[in-house]
């Protein structure tokens, strides 16, 4: 039952961590929160994981034990969506954000990082989608809840 923006628990359609590589990542993060919550999704976040130093992504893994699937976000090189998906067996939903310096190229190094992913079933949307990654993680909630009813 929904009453102006607030849910029953029974009503919540799962768990979604969403983790940035980078505090300059953290807007398109928000965006994707929002939305998620607005769907009746119960998020989690940390930012600032990434992949500098190796135990920051692990402390964020660490946090989203109740997560059914991950929103990651990442700018300049766009590691930290496949760190996480080899650590994980959670699904992963990918975002390369246009932020950072150096050769980033306004996101793209790190869409090609990630569409180029060593770990398998990686799912990569747009440069900055929120909105995408969002849509992505609800139809995964989904497919979760059809396979338990």
């Amino acid at each position: 039952m929904v009453i102006g923006n607030s849910r029953d628990a029974s009503d919540e359609l799962g768990v979604v961590g969403v983790i940035t590589a980078g505090t300059s990542d953290v807007p398109y993060a928000q965006e994707c929160a929002l939305l998620l919550r607005e769907m009746g999704v119960r998020v989690i976040t940390y930012y600032d994981a990434g992949v500098a130093g190796i135990h920051r992504p692990m402390m964020s893994l660490q946090k989203m034990k109740d997560a059914s699937v991950l929103v990651v976000f990442a700018g300049m090189e766009g590691a930290l969506p496949t760190v996480l998906a080899s650590l994980t067996d959670l699904p992963v939903v990918a975002v390369p954000t246009p932020v950072g310096y150096g050769f980033g190229g306004q996101g793209e190094a790190a869409l090609k990082t990630m569409l180029q992913s060593c770990s398998p079933g990686v799912t990569v949307v747009n440069i900055g989608n929120s909105v995408g990654a969002a849509a992505a993680a609800i139809r995964v909630l989904r497919a979760i809840r059809k396979g338990q009813g």
